[in-house]
């Protein structure tokens, strides 16, 4: 059980973190003020499990095929990749606002499948795969889907109560600065294994 917890943990947090000023927080905001909250919720939760799912299976078998040092080494770098993508932000194009702004029979489906679209090869994804490979799988299955739901809700929230965003330049560097220091960990937990 003590794995699982650090699973759900790390992965709930590095998670959060990566999606804060995430275009999916963008697409979910503009969701929210096209739809109720809750089928958008459901929507982004349905979509995000089944990313993450995918993810994590990815995440495993990598981890039976290559030795754990190497696995931290690359996991390291690929943390302080997602750090300097997290500073170049990012937008929603065009064709994701006009996704997010049509109105269709189910909130639920539309949201879902924006969602899952969006979510492809995203740095979420690839920090669930990355995490997966130090983890486990359900542990960081359960957490990365839940710390991507947190931050969309708490975008919805935020940006319903202030009726503006948040300072997304704080949140990029704050975030790209958690990534850095968790490569940095990784890669000097790498370096000790493959000594």
């Amino acid at each position: 059980m003590d794995g699982f917890l650090v699973a759900l943990v790390v992965s709930f947090g590095v998670i959060f973190v990566a999606e804060l000023g995430d275009k999916s927080q963008l697409m979910a905001l503009t969701f929210a003020t096209r739809f109720k909250t809750v089928p958008v919720l459901i929507g982004i939760t349905v979509a995000t499990a089944i990313v993450h799912l995918a993810s994590v299976a990815i995440g495993v078998g990598l981890n039976a095929a290559l030795p754990t040092g190497w696995i931290s080494l690359v996991a390291g770098l690929a943390f302080l990749g997602f750090g300097v993508w997290t500073l170049r932000g990012d937008k929603l194009t065009e064709e994701e606002k006009r996704k997010a702004e049509k109105t269709g029979k189910s909130a639920i489906v539309a949201v879902g499948v924006a969602f899952f679209l969006a979510e492809l090869g995203d740095k979420t994804m690839l920090a669930t795969i990355t995490l997966a490979t130090k983890y486990g799988w359900f542990g960081t299955w359960l957490g990365s889907t839940l710390g991507m739901v947190a931050a969309d809700a708490l975008a919805i929230l935020v940006g319903r109560l202030l009726g503006r965003h948040l300072p997304e330049r704080t949140i990029r560097y704050g975030a790209a600065v958690l990534f850095a220091i968790c490569g940095l960990w990784l890669i000097l937990e790498a370096v000790r294994e493959l000594s």
